[in-house]
């Protein structure tokens, strides 16, 4: 591990518990905690039970609007979420599994017992903790998020997305069923703060939300996203506690940019897993403490670099993960 660096900061990253083993009232096979950071990343230990960075692999159950890269790599996998889910935790090595309800983003959805019984599908199919990505549409907020909050009741789910003009729903179904929330804003630090400080005042506390500030791919804009990763750590660490979350990152449009659709096809897959690298690295470098990826060669990748950057897996957070 690099050196400990000598500066003392003021404040902190508050911790986040996902998923809750069977002693914590769940059925996964661990929980995590995230955050408790006191430095800037790679410099300097973690409290003791934090482990990160986490890598989350993303699936949907509705294959309409996902990277064509993805789909011909994994083939007749991605039919059923539940066995794409349970390849994840048992082939790629994932730590969490980001389940996006992309079913529920097609114009007339109202299959909210479906989307549920999806959720529960997948529960049952993975022992990670596991993030879900509901609708995208505010008609639709609250019966998505509700399904989705009680299907996974008891297991500390990361429910997304909260944004500033559609946060109310997610916050709901949060604080009835025992969840966290991701808070995404646009590649904009005041606009991060706002949307925290809005969360908080619906009742969800501190250490039930984590920060998105949306991950541009490398050479589309992950620059600026990159400053506004390193200044929310740097607030978090001079002690801005309304900034003192930690945070999610996801470059998902790497898979979709020109140099990757225009890859000859023997070199697609490398091309693919080189561009969401970059960014996911990258964002952790600057201070995010899950990054996620959709291709599954990537999550070797990430795990190989974090290994030589010397972040040591201390384990997941065990039965210690209770709400305070």
């Amino acid at each position: 591990m690099a050196e400990q660096t000598e500066q003392e900061w003021a404040g902190s990253v508050d911790q986040v518990v996902l998923g809750a083993t069977k002693a914590e009232g769940g059925t996964r096979s661990c929980s995590y905690r995230i955050g408790g950071g006191k430095t800037l990343p790679f410099l300097g230990p973690l409290p003791e039970g934090v482990r990160q960075p986490l890598i989350a692999f993303e699936l949907c159950d509705d294959l309409h609007s996902w990277p064509q890269v993805v789909r011909q790599y994994v083939g007749d996998l991605a039919a059923s979420p539940e066995e794409w889910a349970r390849t994840a935790e048992n082939e790629y090595g994932a730590d969490l599994v980001r389940l996006y309800l992309t079913s529920t983003r097609k114009r007339g959805f109202s299959d909210f017992a479906g989307a549920g019984t999806t959720v529960k599908a997948v529960l049952g199919a993975t022992c990670l903790p596991l993030i879900i990505e509901g609708s995208n549409e505010p008609e639709i907020d609250s019966e998505v998020f509700q399904a989705c909050g009680e299907a996974g009741q008891g297991e500390r789910l990361l429910l997304g997305t909260a944004e500033a003009n559609r946060y109310r729903s997610i916050a709901a179904a949060a604080l009835a069923y025992g969840h966290a929330v991701i808070a995404q804003s646009p590649i904009d630090i005041n606009l991060a703060k706002q949307l925290n400080i809005l969360l908080r005042e619906t009742g969800l506390p501190h250490d039930r939300i984590v920060i998105d500030p949306y991950t541009g791919a490398l050479g589309y804009g992950f620059e600026y996203t990159y400053s506004v990763i390193e200044r929310i750590r740097y607030a978090a660490l001079k002690g801005d506690s309304d900034l003192g979350m930690p945070m999610i990152s996801s470059a998902f449009d790497s898979l979709n940019v020109k140099e990757v659709r225009d890859a000859e096809p023997s070199e697609k897959d490398e091309a693919a897993v080189q561009w969401e690298f970059a960014a996911a690295f990258a964002a952790a470098i600057a201070g995010a403490e899950i990054v996620c990826v959709r291709h599954p060669l990537t999550v070797a990748l990430l795990k190989k670099a974090f290994a030589a950057m010397g972040s040591a897996p201390c384990g997941p957070a065990g039965g210690e993960g209770a709400w305070q």
